[in-house]
This record gives C-alpha cells, sequence and structure tokens, in this order.
C-alpha cells in the first residue's frame, strides 16, 4: 500500500511539473554576442566607379544569426560626365541588417546577409541643389577569416537596389549595382 501511495504521488508530482512548464520555440540558453565592423565597399554610382564607407554592428544570437543596422556614405566625387554642365551626387543610406552565420567557430567560414532601408541622393548642378529620399535593399555573401577570437576580416559581394529615385537625369537603375566589400569585425562572436 505505501509503494501504490509513493507510485501515486511520484506521478502526481512529474505530472504537474510537465504540465507547468513553459513551451518556447527556443529551448536552452541562448548566447549573446555582438560586433561591430567598419565597411569598404566598391561600387558603381551613375556608371561610375565609386567608393562608399560605412559601418554596421549588432547583436550575435547563438553564434549563427546577427540582428543589427548598417549605414554607408559614398566617400568619392561623382561627376557624370558628359552632361553639361557639370552635375555632382551625393549618396547614403542605411537600415535593418540580418545575417546568417555559417560555422562560426570555424577559422574559414561564409555569411549570408541583407540589408533593408532608405537613404538620399542629392544632386548638383552648379548653384541648383536636389534631393530625393530613396529605398535601399541590398543582399549579399561574405567569405570570413578569424584572426583573433575578438577579430575578423571578410571580402565578399552583393547587389544594392534602389527605387524611388525621381531625379532629372538619374534614374533607380544608375544607383543600382553591384558591389565588392571589405569587412572589419569587431567584437565577441
Amino acid at each position: 500500500m505505501k509503494s501504490a501511495n509513493l507510485m501515486l504521488i511520484i506521478s502526481i508530482s512529474v505530472s504537474t511539473t510537465a504540465l507547468g512548464q513553459e513551451q518556447t520555440l527556443v529551448t536552452g540558453s541562448v548566447e549573446s554576442g555582438g560586433m561591430g565592423a567598419p565597411v569598404v565597399k566598391l561600387t558603381q554610382v551613375a556608371d561610375e566607379f565609386s567608393v562608399m564607407l560605412g559601418g554596421r554592428g549588432g547583436w550575435i544570437i547563438n553564434h549563427t544569426f546577427l540582428i543589427g543596422a548598417g549605414g554607408y556614405g559614398l566617400a568619392n566625387d561623382v561627376d557624370m560626365d558628359g552632361i553639361p554642365p557639370r552635375r555632382d551626387i551625393e549618396f547614403g543610406y542605411g537600415g535593418l541588417e540580418l545575417e546568417y552565420i555559417n560555422s562560426s567557430n570555424s577559422m574559414i567560414h561564409f555569411t549570408v546577409q541583407g540589408l533593408i532601408g532608405g537613404g538620399g541622393i542629392t544632386t548638383r548642378m552648379q548653384y541648383i541643389y536636389e534631393s530625393e529620399a530613396v529605398f535601399v535593399m541590398e543582399g549579399g555573401a561574405n567569405l570570413m577569416l578569424n584572426i583573433t577570437p575578438y577579430f575578423r576580416i571578410g571580402i565578399g559581394g552583393g547587389y544594392r537596389w534602389v527605387t524611388d529615385v525621381d531625379i532629372r537625369i538619374l534614374s533607380s537603375a544608375a544607383m543600382s549595382a553591384p558591389y565588392f566589400a571589405m569587412t572589419f569585425k569587431f567584437g565577441k562572436f
């Protein structure tokens, strides 16, 4: 009788524990890290070779997923030659960045990332300025090399889509282009 009572108490405690446990999509502990990275992008703007400088940073979840933000700006002068009179372009953008990191602890690994956000374009023709807000989306991939536990270098490429360009003699297609990027990541990965 005592063993039957003991079994009843054990089964009641097990069933109440199972009922009382919270159910979640992610089980176990979540490891967190973070990083910041200066980025150099070689691309084209209005069919001219251009350099974009910027940075990105974010929260790294379980060594495999990053959610953060990035911002980039045109570092060189872009002169639309052949269009009299001279017309200069300034361009910058930023937004939400998401990144999948494959095998983060391997010395050489790859990442796939995307950016969705907005930016601005300003053109100058002599003393006349035209400005426009634009929608920007990027997708790309990187090959990463772990230099130290807190520093990584990456090379990669992707494509920048720019829409809503409504400036005379400048189109969304002229602002959209492939890019080559070098990334210098610092952080806890």
